[in-house]
């Protein structure tokens, strides 16, 4: 049931999400002021594990949650997540297969042995690791401010935005984390995504609050690029916006989640990993 749940959740932002890439933890340094987000200690290489049993990769993911995995015109797939797992096959030296499910039978798939590993923008949670293990995150989903541009500079602190209006999404989990920690801003929520933003370049609010992924997209986009910008951040509180997302494999299912610790290290370090996080988030999201 909360797989279903957390499914319908991320089906309400697709067009949202798809619309705006159409139109558009360490950090290490990147080009034009862009941040990467580190996730490997580059002073600690995993070791290398045994590959000699390890001809093939079948990885199982989606193809409607752009930028992280999506179907071009021609129905090839395409994405962040798709274009790690190739990194991942390539790195191994192995034959590599993604094939894309809807998002409610991957796990049925995968403990029905069709495939080896879920690289599908999963949630690492209490729920999730209750039936999946998983590799180290390879991303995580801080919570951003963005205002008008004549605001961006300013700084994002309780302080700084006391008694100021801020929008948020009812019911969210941003919501819960302003209530906590900035309780003296005065909160407005919105049902929707649009509608929050739509009140921002209205002048009802005075900033936005929310999933630092989906600004960084409307940032990039036409109508966002030339009002707006990030204001403050990231914030990232597990207890709040999860753990990140990891690939999942079965549970008990080591082995191959130490390959894919290994590889996702060794990306980490060539520099693969902040290349494909910039083809994708050119504005970054931390």
């Amino acid at each position: 049931m909360g797989f279903a749940v957390a499914h319908f959740k991320r089906k309400l932002g697709l067009l949202a999400l798809l619309a705006l890439l159409v139109l558009a933890l360490r950090p290490a340094a990147a080009g034009a002021g862009v941040f990467v987000p580190g996730f490997w200690d580059p002073h600690h290489r995993p070791a290398k594990p045994d590959l000699s049993g390890l001809r093939s990769l079948r990885f199982l993911t989606e193809d409607d949650y752009p930028p992280f995995h999506f179907a071009l015109p021609d129905g090839t797939l395409s994405g962040f997540d798709v274009d790690l797992a190739r990194a991942i096959c390539e790195e191994l030296k192995i034959t590599c297969t993604i094939q894309a499910r809807r998002f409610d039978t991957l796990i049925d798939a995968l403990n029905g042995d069709q495939g080896d590993a879920l690289i599908a923008a999963i949630r690492i949670d209490p729920q999730s690791r209750a039936t999946l293990d998983f590799s180290g995150p390879y991303y995580t989903t801080p919570a951003r401010f963005a205002s008008l541009k004549a605001m961006a500079a300013e700084p994002a602190t309780p302080e700084s935005l006391r008694e100021k209006t801020v929008g948020v999404q009812a019911r969210s989990a941003h919501e819960a984390y302003l209530e906590r920690f900035f309780p003296d801003t005065i909160r407005k929520s919105y049902e929707s995504q649009k509608l929050l933003r739509e009140a921002l370049l209205k002048g009802e609010i005075d900033t936005i609050f929310g999933d630092g992924i989906s600004l960084s997209l409307w940032l990039e986009s036409p109508d966002g690029r030339n009002c707006c910008g990030f204001r403050g951040g990231p914030f990232i509180d597990a207890r709040f916006f999860g753990e990140g997302a990891g690939i999942a494999v079965k549970k008990g299912n080591t082995p191959l989640r130490q390959v894919l610790d290994y590889a996702l290290a060794a990306l980490a370090a060539r520099g693969t990993y902040t290349n494909l996080y910039l083809k994708y988030f050119p504005l970054g999201f931390y």
